[in-house]
């Protein structure tokens, strides 16, 4: 059994293998982790280059383009370790990185998952979007992080160099003990991509596991490689998912209020779109997300039954888990920075 494996999930990635795979090696393997790239059925020459370039580099071909979430789920039956780390592809990171993160775990037996400080592979002195310093999502299920609201991406001065408790963490850089992952089921498969680690860590945090970030240890993301933002499909998925996942991790006196709240948000939304910003496009998808969403609702009924029979602690008292309108906050109160809650 390997104590840690780090797993990159690669999908016509070359480039970005070629590019960030030698920092992960450099500094991953002298640590103790072993690497992996499972390859969801790539179309360029992925593979041939791992072989030449990174022979010391695990691989698992997958049969077909599984996504990001059953692609994982598929590729991690495969492997057999204490912690698994799922790393994209787009991901620097740093020397001793794993060392601060494996510390905490091993030290804390009631953290499932955590997460190194992300920043930007662009600019580096900044948040990166996809995760900052950690996890959170308000009342109505819009997701948020310490060092990143909606759009506005805070500058690193330090101000959250501390280790605390999350909702949930970035899918782009995540720790979490092989055991608990399988305990609540993985991945949601059904997702194919966007919202499934939310979905995932909140499911571990509704079981009575915690969530931190580790800022001690330091990584940093490009961001958007597969689906870049603005791109329809990307917001399509997102509000689909985001609506599954509420209607599976809500409890019973939440649900109703939030999902009614959330048809009049989500196509206020959908007409500010069309209307002052005239993305038609993206107004189509979450339009087709909503209703999509409909369709297949009552095929997550037994998911929610398991989720609400498993739950030993109530949302409101998960720390991650807020019980303000982050909507309001921002565009009414003129909140821009997490630490102004």
């Amino acid at each position: 059994m390997d104590k840690i494996a780090i797993v990159i999930l690669n999908w016509n990635g070359v480039g970005m293998m070629e590019k960030f795979l030698p920092s992960v090696l450099q500094y991953s393997i002298e640590d103790g982790a072993t690497v992996y790239v499972a390859d969801n059925a790539s179309t360029d020459n992925s593979m041939q280059m791992l072989k030449e370039k990174f022979p010391q580099v695990r691989t698992i071909q997958l049969e077909k383009n599984w996504g990001f979430a059953e692609g994982y789920n598929k590729a991690l039956t495969q492997i057999d370790a204490e912690y698994y780390v799922l790393l994209n592809s787009d991901v620097e990171v740093t020397h001793h990185w794993l060392v601060p993160l494996l510390e905490f775990m091993d030290s804390h037996p009631e953290a499932a998952f955590c997460q190194p400080k992300l920043l930007s592979e662009k600019d580096r002195n900044s948040f990166e979007y996809a995760g900052a310093s950690g996890g959170y999502i308000d009342k109505y299920g819009y997701p948020f992080c310490r060092g990143r609201i909606f759009n506005t991406v805070e500058t690193d001065d330090g101000q959250y160099d501390y280790a605390t408790k999350i909702l949930w963490a970035t899918g782009a850089c995540l720790m979490i003990r092989s055991e608990d992952y399988w305990r609540a089921d993985g991945l949601d498969g059904r997702f194919f991509a966007h919202s499934e680690e939310i979905d995932l860590c909140w499911r571990l945090r509704i079981m009575g596991k915690e969530g931190y970030c580790v800022p001690d240890s330091v990584a940093y993301h490009v961001g958007g490689g597969t689906l870049p933002k603005g791109n329809p499909m990307k917001t399509y998925l997102n509000f689909r998912n985001n609506l599954t996942m509420l209607y599976k991790n809500l409890a019973d006196d939440e649900l109703k209020g939030v999902m009614r709240m959330r048809w009049f948000l989500d196509y206020l939304a959908a007409f500010q779109m069309l209307i002052l910003e005239r993305k038609f496009k993206d107004f189509k998808a979450v339009v087709k997300a909503r209703r999509d969403f409909k369709k297949w609702k009552d095929d997550f009924i037994d998911d929610r039954s398991f989720i609400q029979a498993s739950r030993s602690v109530e949302n409101k008292d998960i720390q991650g888990f807020c019980s303000f309108s982050i909507l309001w906050k921002y565009y009414a109160k003129g909140i821009r920075k997490f630490s102004q809650l």
